[in-house]
């Protein structure tokens, strides 16, 4: 089913977008796996590119161009290529919104410049050892103390956390308030009382840098705090469309991609003197898991198109996340049965047909 989503201008931007993986990406990041983080060379040629900032204004050096669009391209050219570790989703798509829409305009003629030419790496720090992502259980503070902020307290699980010169963090401004005592406090490198612990091991994405950060009694300058004081809640509530959106994005060209890996092979594969994809069971997979995925791809270039138009809604996107990501488990899952499937002696008079071979009822 051909897709009605992106103009020419789209699919050049994609090609881009491969060629820099082919020359920028995909020749190192093995050694990234293996580091556990992404040399910051990757960033300054992603911002040489045009990759960083799509979406904020051409006098602060980005893109100009707020089309959601782009960023999708962005995220399942990244997602086919299996190169997660290079976070330009989390900086473009997920920190890149609060820098625009709240900063002031010298916050942002002092960030956005590096922002856009990677010079500058961005994180947002909200979950917390005891509290995970619960607002309500926020206990990092930042104590008014007249010319600044006092930061402390501790972060965990952030991404770019290692990497990043600038982090939004999610701290409690009025203690009484609960989530809505919230505020975002910038915290720029090389602030004393700022440390960052361990780079955490993971299951996956081994190269993207997932760390603890600590703060004790970190002075940070008042004209730090981005967007309202005690406001934090609504401003995190506004974002959280678009922030589902590339979720969404990601998981459906993951499912796709791994239909394609595992359609390639049950075709080249044989068994039983036959390729896989000759057995009834197998076509069933397959056509089963080239549905879902024709379906979810339908819905969400929808829900792309509606948000790039400004029309999408948060009910909308939750579907679009929830469906799509629980797609491309189903899917991992299945693909794996099949890419696990064996040669085995063809099954002798009398015997039960292997499961490959086995109808569905």
């Amino acid at each position: 089913m051909q897709r009605q989503i992106f103009t020419e201008e789209h699919e050049a931007f994609r090609r881009t977008v491969r060629t820099f993986l082919d020359k920028e990406v995909l020749p190192y990041y093995e050694r990234w796996e293996k580091d556990g983080i992404v040399a910051r060379d990757a960033w300054l040629a992603a911002g040489r590119q045009g990759l960083l900032g799509l979406a904020v204004p051409q006098e602060y050096g980005g893109g100009g161009d707020a089309d959601f669009r782009y960023s999708a391209v962005l995220a399942e050219e990244f997602t086919r290529a299996g190169v997660s570790g290079l976070a330009l989703g989390l900086h473009n798509d997920i920190v890149g919104p609060y820098l625009t829409s709240l900063a002031t305009e010298e916050q942002k003629r002092r960030w956005l410049p590096g922002f856009c030419s990677g010079e500058t790496i961005t994180a947002i720090a909200m979950t917390e050892p005891g509290a995970g992502s619960d607002l309500q259980a926020v206990r990092t503070t930042a104590e008014d103390k007249g010319d600044h902020w006092l930061l402390n307290g501790s972060k965990t699980f952030i991404s770019n956390g290692i990497l990043a010169d600038l982090v939004i963090v999610v701290a409690k401004t009025s203690p009484e308030g609960g989530a809505k005592g919230l505020s975002l406090i910038v915290v720029e490198r090389g602030a004393e009382g700022f440390e960052r612990g361990r780079n955490l091991d993971k299951i996956g994405q081994k190269s993207q840098d997932t760390a603890e950060l600590f703060f004790d009694d970190v002075r940070v300058p008042k004209e730090n705090l981005l967007g309202e004081r005690d406001g934090a809640f609504l401003h995190l509530m506004t974002n959280l469309a678009q922030e589902r959106m590339g979720i969404a994005v990601a998981g459906i060209a993951a499912a796709e991609h791994l239909l394609e890996i595992t359609t390639r092979y049950v075709k080249e594969r044989e068994a039983f003197g036959r390729p896989l994809a000759k057995l009834q069971h197998v076509r069933f997979e397959i056509a089963e898991m080239a549905t879902e995925c024709a379906v979810t791809r339908t819905f969400l270039d929808r829900c792309i198109a509606d948000h790039s138009d400004g029309t999408l809604d948060a009910v909308h996107a939750s579907m679009a996340k929830w469906w799509a990501t629980e797609l491309q488990k189903r899917v991992a899952d299945r693909c794996l049965q099949l890419l696990s499937l064996i040669h085995e002696p063809s099954p002798t008079a009398g015997s039960r047909p292997s499961t490959a071979e086995r109808p569905r009822s």
